[in-house]
């Protein structure tokens, strides 16, 4: 089998402003923002975990509108660092969650889920999860599209998905994006059984949740870990059929541990993984000076 790309880019990779159309509480660490207006038709939906650059306007829409062109590469990513920090807009990865086009006189519509760290209300919160708790409608972001991690070349049939709750908004809209026929496993690890939120899938696909505060048991084991650990005392007969697609994100140590499990200790072949360190305990994105500072005043 010839070796498939890593990734899936997008036809074009351009600035696209958009605003927040409303908000939604989903559970206690999950807010939905709705994104549309602006130029919502140069979006290019792409399914499965289609991902984004998100510039938030935490020092106000003037800093967005000097992001220059190609501020996810590397000139333009120091071009965006000279924007002065209290104007320069806060930039994270995300997934889109589900993107509905314009029919029957609705506008196009992109919702996007936010992992809450913390609170917004105590100061506690950083910089994306902050934005998400107190957005309102009319605001304006930009993004840029980075296409997709999961490549369906590599199989759609049988698939083997794992996550931490970071993760879960690309495991939804992967199952969205699977053919009926589909079949696998799907292993989700959440701090709270109300972050297990439920999503669509193909009628084969098996989900099984881990609950880390389930009896306060687990309440600080690191994320990943006990998915991790489900998936290294599975028997070899409840994972798919090999071939299959292995897909694993969240925090980093489980994606680099599954894929070392999968390949070593089950034999799979290294081009049927797909993985990403979504993020690193101990080691948050730069958060910009203003905003520590405000962080500061409103717990004070």
């Amino acid at each position: 089998m010839a070796q498939a790309s890593r990734l899936v880019k997008p036809a074009t990779q351009r600035l696209i402003h958009l605003t927040v159309l409303r908000t939604q509480r989903l559970s206690q660490h999950w807010m939905r923002v709705t994104l549309g207006g602006g130029e919502i038709e140069r979006f290019d939906p792409m399914g499965y975990d289609q991902w984004f650059r998100i510039f938030l306007p935490l020092g106000g829409d003037a800093g967005l509108e000097r992001l220059p062109a190609k501020a996810h590469k590397l000139f333009g990513y120091l071009k965006y660092l000279r924007i002065p920090d209290g104007m320069r807009p806060v930039m994270r990865n995300y997934s889109v969650r589900e993107f509905r086009p314009a029919a029957d006189g609705r506008a196009a519509e992109l919702d996007v889920d936010f992992v809450l760290h913390g609170s917004a209300a105590d100061g506690t919160a950083g910089p994306a999860s902050r934005w998400a708790e107190t957005c309102a409608p009319g605001e304006s972001v930009v993004i840029i599209d980075e296409g997709l991690a999961f490549n369906p070349e590599r199989g759609t049939e049988q698939v083997l998905l794992i996550a931490d709750e970071t993760g879960l908004p690309a495991i939804a809209s992967i199952c969205a994006s699977l053919p009926a026929s589909a079949t696998g496993l799907v292993i989700i690890e959440v701090p709270a059984q109300e972050d297990a939120l439920e999503f669509a899938r193909p009628s084969g696909i098996e989900v099984q949740w881990i609950v880390r505060s389930a009896g306060d048991t687990h309440h600080d084991d690191k994320p990943g870990s006990l998915a991790l650990a489900a998936l290294a005392a599975m028997p070899d007969a409840a994972l798919p059929a090999s071939p299959f697609h292995a897909y694993i994100v969240g925090e980093q140590s489980l994606p680099t541990g599954a894929r070392r499990h999968l390949v070593s200790e089950r034999g799979l072949d290294k081009d049927l993984v797909s993985f990403c360190g979504y993020w690193r305990v101990g080691a948050a994105s730069p958060t910009p000076k203003s905003q520590i500072a405000s962080n500061v005043e409103a717990s004070a």
